[in-house]
């Protein structure tokens, strides 16, 4: 199954995708003001555009797990690809993936690498289950 990672931010969005396996996850792109309806747009375009069966959006609890400001903001983001795609979307807890990001180099843009970090947590999760 191929999966869409999103890295969600106001400014920017980290996409990250799956290979057709749901084993392997690369950084794919940044889209800048993915809750716009320009924004919105183009994730549309690339879910569609990489076949994906399933967005996972990283949900940024705070460190004591409760959901704050950002987390509430997402949530709004998350209703509105819902309604917006036929593919199921789910949230993923995403604590520490731009941290992990910024340690690491990578020719993809940090907001990518930091999707691609939640993808690999969220596929390795899934398989375990």
């Amino acid at each position: 199954m191929r999966v869409i990672a999103l890295d969600y931010g106001a400014a920017r969005t980290g996409v990250a995708v799956s290979d057709a396996t749901g084993t392997i996850a690369r950084p794919l792109t940044v889209v800048k003001g993915a809750a716009s309806p320009a924004g919105l747009a183009r994730v549309l375009e690339i879910v569609r555009e990489h076949t994906a069966e399933l967005v996972v959006v990283g949900l940024p609890l705070t460190l004591k797990g409760e959901h704050g400001n950002q987390a509430i903001e997402t949530e709004e983001f998350v209703r509105a690809l819902r309604e917006a795609l036929d593919v199921p979307v789910e949230t993923y807890d995403e604590r520490f993936t731009t941290a992990i990001a910024a340690r690491e180099p990578g020719r993809a843009p940090e907001d990518a690498r930091a999707a691609a970090h939640l993808l690999e947590s969220y596929l390795a999760w899934a398989r375990a289950r």
